[in-house]
């Protein structure tokens, strides 16, 4: 059995008129994030530790912001497309992990719905995805509420060569 492991980090800028979408779940929230898709950093970072454990690159790679496909695009979706590039090479998710880090609006009570959203796009146990949520203690650019980032690893497996 093969094993592999990457890292990946986003952070977007928090602006007014846009929707807060985190691991899925659209969020009240008077700020959203700005980006070209819906801009969601915990699907963004995941994403991109996928593709780091494979060495394909990053999501600007495949998915790049001046490509008018993918502009507003559901970050679940995208998810998908990068789920689909493992499996065409027979790799499969073990589990991944990731901290969202935002000051607000608080994120415990959408923790589970995020686990669960991420668990269905990688075909994975709930047990095996964890999401957790922590502020920046008011420090930086995410501390002063200015942004949202996220921190994920995800580890895949395979048999044979």
């Amino acid at each position: 059995m093969q094993w592999r492991i990457g890292n990946g980090y986003d952070i977007h800028r928090l602006v007014a008129g846009r929707p807060l979408v985190l691991g899925g779940v659209r969020l009240d929230h008077r700020l959203g994030l700005d980006g070209h898709s819906d801009a969601d950093v915990l699907v963004h970072a995941l994403m991109d530790a996928l593709l780091g454990a494979l060495a394909l690159g990053d999501i600007g790679r495949h998915f790049p912001p001046d490509d008018e496909r993918w502009r507003g695009a559901d970050s679940l979706v995208l998810l998908d497309h990068v789920v689909a590039l493992l499996a065409q090479r027979d790799w499969r998710v073990a589990n991944v992990d990731s901290v969202v880090v935002a000051e607000r609006p608080r994120l415990r009570p959408h923790i589970d719905a995020m686990r669960a959203n991420l668990a269905a796009r990688l075909g994975i146990p709930h047990d095996a995805v964890g999401v957790k949520a922590t502020t920046n203690e008011q420090l930086g650019p995410v501390g002063r509420e200015e942004g949202i980032a996220a921190h994920a690893v995800a580890l895949l497996w395979r048999n044979g060569p």
